[in-house]
């Protein structure tokens, strides 16, 4: 399943800015309202949570993974007359995933190891301040890219939102745990203006080098994997595998169709 397929309706440059303003701000309303959504009436945590691991690890099988392939060959044609193809080269925008990934991993164990409260109850403020800012160039990346996707196709921008709001709501709960008393006070409307950032700066600064938006994918992309497997895959006290299941299929199924109708 490509991604590159056209999925519909398709946006001109002013159009996909200002789409992208728009999920930029549902996402910032995702941010914020997070405490609110894990904790609906009648709906327990474990439902919710579940239901967006399994949206969320199907985005990554059946989205993230093949455009990672595909911003491989991106490079690979936009590099062909300058280097000659090796093994290497072609494992390029992999290793800027891995390294993705290795990074926010190495954040994370710094954050358990050094988080849980240090002496008195205090959280250390720089432990603190690293592991968020990782998280603000994070959700800057999101919609850095936001506006590209847009005009790649109307439909897979919005899976990719549904993804990544419900995602949100997920790792805002994680750093909440990491930081009890800092991440309410401040974490949340920091991460809403890295969204809004990551936007003004698309705005301002347009990606036009083929290269330079496969190697922010990527980047993205390491670290929406080990976030998605390590918040959205909980431990057995904390999940329901048939809500799991519920959202891997309903959202298989939402791409399967908007790829069917994009040939």
């Amino acid at each position: 399943m490509t991604t590159s397929a056209s999925s519909g309706v398709q946006l001109g440059t002013t159009g996909s800015v200002l789409g992208a303003l728009l999920i930029a701000l549902v996402l910032v309303a995702l941010h914020v309202a997070a405490p609110r959504i894990r904790r609906l009436p009648l709906v327990p945590e474990r439902v919710t949570g579940s239901f967006a691991g399994g949206l969320a690890v199907a985005y990554v099988f059946l989205h993230l993974l093949p455009e990672l392939a595909e911003g491989n060959e991106a490079i690979g044609e936009a590099l062909s007359d300058v280097v000659e193809p090796t093994p290497l080269l072609e494992l390029g925008v992999f290793l800027v995933a891995l390294a993705g990934f290795a990074a926010f991993y190495g954040l994370e164990r710094l954050a358990r190891t050094r988080a849980a409260t240090g002496p008195g109850g205090r959280e250390p403020a720089g432990v603190y301040w690293l592991h968020l800012g990782s998280f603000m160039v994070y959700n800057a990346l999101i919609t850095y890219t936001m506006a590209l996707r847009l005009r790649t196709g109307l439909a897979f921008a919005v899976l990719f939102t549904i993804a990544m709001g419900l995602h949100f709501v997920l790792t805002d709960r994680s750093l909440e745990e990491h930081y009890p008393r800092r991440f309410p006070r401040s974490g949340r409307l920091l991460l809403a203006a890295a969204l809004l950032s990551g936007w003004a700066l698309d705005a301002l600064f347009a990606p036009d080098s083929t290269v330079v938006v496969a190697l922010l994918t990527a980047l993205l992309a390491g670290s929406i994997l080990l976030n998605v497997f390590k918040d959205e895959l909980p431990t057995t006290g904390r999940s329901s595998y048939g809500w799991f299941l519920t959202g891997l299929a309903s959202y298989a199924a939402l791409l399967t169709a908007v790829t069917a109708l994009g040939e």
